[in-house]
């Protein structure tokens, strides 16, 4: 492995580890998402603790988390499955968070981030897919899920030489949705609309 594949993958997890939920929540003195509502520091929780305008800047910014890396490795022409580890980092820095202890979201937004080198077609394809379950069902967990399992299929018809990075991505973004499947099984996943209250 090249130094400059060892270093992008260092900066990828570097830079994903930098929770955009939180910082944000400190900035608009919103409770810490890591104790309250669903306690997973994800835009979604976001919306649900403070509405709308802190919940976008923290989908754009772990949206940048997965791609500014993953673009750069791209553009230095690393190879298919360096690109792949470059991904993987930049998720794992947002579920395991340097600087906050380990304890980070799903990675969904910067796992969509790092997929957006391979081309909006498949950017387009993976946000209809969310935006159609979601409008279905109110689920935002069930939207991802749905897209991120159909996202190596998206990619085998685009880009076909990524769908083994892709799978890798979409594995582990499945495996941190493990509770959200549990609680959709038994039917006790809060929709998008719903907002918790703000206790422990």
């Amino acid at each position: 492995m090249t130094a400059n594949a060892v270093f992008m993958i260092c900066l990828a997890y570097l830079s994903g580890s930098l929770s955009s939920a939180v910082i944000v929540s400190q900035l608009f003195h919103l409770p810490d998402p890591r104790l309250f509502g669903s306690k997973n520091p994800g835009a979604t929780n976001i919306l649900r603790l403070g509405g709308r305008t802190p919940a976008v800047l923290v989908l754009l910014f772990d949206i940048f988390k997965g791609l500014a890396p993953v673009y750069l490795s791209y553009w230095w022409d690393l190879p298919v499955i360096v690109l792949g580890l470059v991904a993987m980092a930049a998720c794992l820095g947002h579920s395991f968070p340097l600087y906050f202890g380990f304890k980070g979201g799903k990675a969904v937004a910067t796992a969509f981030g790092a997929l957006l080198p391979i081309g909006l077609g498949l950017a387009g394809m993976m946000i209809g897919t969310w935006l159609v379950v979601v409008f279905l069902t109110g689920f935002s967990s069930l939207g991802a899920i749905t897209a991120t399992l159909l996202a190596p299929v998206y990619t085998y018809f685009i880009k076909p030489e990524y769908t083994p990075a892709v799978c890798m991505l979409s594995l582990f973004i499945i495996l941190r949705h493990r509770h959200n499947i549990v609680r959709l099984v038994k039917r006790e996943e809060p929709t998008i609309w719903q907002k918790k209250k703000a206790v422990k």
